[in-house]
C-alpha cells in the first residue's frame, strides 16, 4: 500500500491530500529515509512524522485498505522514545 494512503487509511492524517503533501514536503521518513507518497508500506515499518513542533513514531502493525474506526488502533502502535 502506498504510504500517503496508509496515513489516510489509518486515520494518522485525515486527507490523502494533506498526506501527500506532508511526503513531498520531506516531514515523513520511513525506517530512518526520507519517504516519497508512493512509497510502499510494509507490516513491521517504522513511520516517523515529524511536525511543527513535535514528532510521531509508530510501527506497522497491520496494512489493509478498509478499516473501521473502531478497528484502527490495530493498524499501528505508537512508539515513545
Amino acid at each position: 500500500m502506498r504510504l500517503d494512503k496508509y496515513l489516510k487509511v489509518s486515520r494518522i492524517i485525515k486527507r490523502r491530500t494533506i498526506a501527500k503533501e506532508v511526503c513531498e514536503g520531506g516531514r515523513v521518513s520511513i525506517n530512518g529515509k526520507v519517504a516519497k507518497p508512493s512509497t510502499e508500506i510494509c507490516e513491521g515499518d517504522i513511520i516517523e512524522i515529524q511536525y511543527a513542533n513535535k514528532s510521531l513514531k509508530a510501527r506497522v502493525l497491520k496494512v489493509a485498505e478498509h478499516v473501521t474506526k473502531e478497528n484502527v488502533s490495530s493498524m499501528y502502535e505508537v512508539i515513545n522514545h
